[in-house]
């Protein structure tokens, strides 16, 4: 008996559990986040519904947004003029099996047959077949992952718990913005009657969604169908690099995640992160600044870090380096006001005497305010140096070539400025908007946009 509760183990997890963990965690053969500038993924399971659906529908329409939903064969055979609105309206329709059952207790053949009905009852609706699956839950075995057919997986990268009634429209819609990022795939649900949700909890997400769709339209960004987001994605310049710079970009990312749950960053703004900061004792040599002050041994600072992945994101998406620049420039505008501000409002930050950070650039940020000064010699200058220099060449647009041409000007400095100055410069609104041209001027002239900052 024991032998064969061994052997349903093994036979279960290999069916099941093991294809699960590997498309959910690692995305093996199944799609769930893209990659763009200003789109998102509105995804909606388990419906239509005869009385929240055509409320979802009326919302989307208002705000001009297009979403993709994964029906249930047998809702979509009973509510037909549901699916030709979705069509007519622009909506993407996927599959997500005949009944809501999940794979891991169903054969391959059976799952094939859910599939094939729900894409015949669609067929049969709206005159087009449907190309895209969902298994329920999300939910994979074996034979989905390695015999797709010419079926996408889609899955996603955020849900919210919407299927419960009582998480409620102020909790989800909080859920929701704090994930409302380009590239995101959102898993939300027009329909309350499978097993194990609230039949009035769409309610609830409709009230919450018209929050995040007006949020959205503040944000400039756009919900878009999944085929679109994929051809998005499949464009992006990310996903034309080698599969080295691909390796190289994983462990980079994977190594802030690492950094910051140990040293406890703090983000100037979460929804779109770009600075980060710690505040921390200086350790190095006597700095005298620009307006005569002195940066010791011991001081309290707060340690600058840019957001790797939006770093990233910023530098294989320009044209150029100048393009590059003056979204660096952008950015950076925004964050000091706002991180001038937290430092007022915390007692702790308040008196610390000065930001710093280790960055390679030479040129531009004294507009900010920052002073530049040269890496004391020794170990962590050379081995910033070469970190640097790897990174330069993976997320510059010119990338290696600039390695080649000016390699003596690819040199990590300290970039300093005292928190009085921060204060100063941009705590009253409007003292800041003249930076721009100023550090444009500079770049253009010298023709030297290194604005890929790391500090760690």
């Amino acid at each position: 008996m024991q032998t064969l509760m061994l052997w349903l183990f093994y036979i279960s997890s290999f069916y099941a559990f093991i294809p699960g963990m590997i498309t959910r965690i690692f995305g093996f053969r199944v799609f769930r986040k893209g990659k763009s500038e200003r789109e998102f993924a509105l995804t909606f399971d388990d419906g239509p519904d005869p009385r929240y659906t055509p409320q979802l529908l009326d919302l989307l329409k208002r705000y001009d947004a297009k979403a993709t939903f994964f029906v249930v064969g047998r809702n979509a055979e009973q509510h037909p003029e549901l699916l030709k609105r979705m069509h007519e309206e622009g909506h993407l329709i996927g599959i997500h099996n005949y009944i809501h059952k999940s794979n891991w207790f169903m054969r391959p053949g059976t799952v094939r047959k859910q599939i094939k009905m729900t894409a015949e009852i669609i067929f049969s609706i709206t005159g087009e077949w449907a190309t895209y699956y969902r298994p329920p839950w999300g939910i994979v075995n074996m034979f989905d992952v390695y015999k797709r057919g010419q079926y996408k997986i889609v899955l996603w990268s955020s849900m919210f718990g919407d299927w419960r009634e009582k998480t409620g429209a102020d909790k989800l819609a909080k859920r929701m913005l704090n994930k409302l990022k380009p590239g995101e795939v959102m898993l939300l649900h027009d329909c309350g009657s499978t097993i194990g949700a609230n039949p009035d909890a769409p309610k609830q997400m409709l009230i919450a969604l018209e929050q995040v769709l007006q949020e959205a339209e503040r944000r400039q960004l756009q919900s878009i169908r999944i085929d679109e987001m994929i051809k998005v994605t499949e464009n992006a310049p990310e996903s034309k690099l080698s599969i080295g710079k691909q390796f190289v970009v994983k462990l980079w990312l994977m190594w802030e995640v690492v950094f910051h749950f140990i040293f406890h960053l703090k983000t100037v703004t979460p929804a779109d992160p770009f600075l980060h900061y710690r505040l921390r004792r200086y350790k190095g040599e006597t700095v005298i600044l620009d307006n005569g002050s002195t940066l010791e041994k011991g001081a309290p600072i707060v340690e600058l870090h840019f957001d790797n992945q939006k770093l990233f994101r910023i530098g294989v998406n320009s044209r150029s380096t100048v393009h590059l620049a003056i979204q660096m420039i952008r950015t950076m505008e925004k964050e000091l006001p706002t991180l001038a501000y937290q430092l007022m409002d915390n007692a702790g930050l308040r008196d610390a005497k000065a930001l710093y950070g280790v960055s390679m650039i030479n040129r531009g940020p004294e507009k900010f305010g920052f002073s530049i000064r040269d890496l004391p010699n020794g170990w962590f200058a050379k081995s910033t140096t070469v970190y640097l220099k790897v990174l330069m060449s993976v997320i510059h647009p010119a990338g290696q070539d600039r390695l080649k041409k000016s390699p003596a000007k690819l040199v990590p400095k300290m970039i300093i400025m005292p928190v009085d100055l921060l204060f100063e410069r941009y705590s009253v609104n409007g003292s800041h908007r003249k930076v721009n041209s100023e550090v444009m001027n500079t770049i253009i002239a010298t023709d030297s946009p290194e604005l890929l900052n790391v500090s760690q």
